[in-house]
């Protein structure tokens, strides 16, 4: 499969990545979809091994609890994916996100505190 998406890393990070053709192929190419997948959808995708339909259910409920933008902080931490395959288990430092906001807009030059992004002073 030459298709790379999120939905094929995060599949990869869990270590299932023998289901990311299967997935696309039904339609679950992006995580806001895969929020949806139950019981009946892994049968449907070919998932039959017990231990993988539940560590996909486990972080499919973790997707539910707290947002796909978990996924990509875990995808973008090399730690987070040698040793224990948990995903999603621990939730990232409350700042982490402010920090590559921040980050991010000064390499891209946004200024929020000039217009257009300000509020003007009366």
């Amino acid at each position: 499969m030459a298709v790379s998406n999120i939905v094929c890393e995060w599949l990869r990070a869990l270590g299932l990545a023998q289901y990311a053709e299967s997935f696309l192929d039904n339609g679950y190419d992006d995580l806001e979809i895969c929020k949806q997948v139950g019981d009946p959808d892994l049968d449907a995708i070919g998932v039959d091994n017990p231990a993988h339909r539940h560590k996909l259910l486990k972080s499919i409920r973790s997707l539910r609890e707290k947002g796909a933008a978990s996924v990509y902080f875990m995808l973008n931490d090399p730690n987070s994916l040698s040793g224990s395959m948990e995903i999603l288990c621990e939730t990232p430092p409350s700042n982490e996100l402010e920090m590559v906001l921040a980050e991010q807009l000064e390499t891209d030059g946004v200024r929020l505190t000039a217009h257009p992004y300000s509020t003007p002073s009366k």
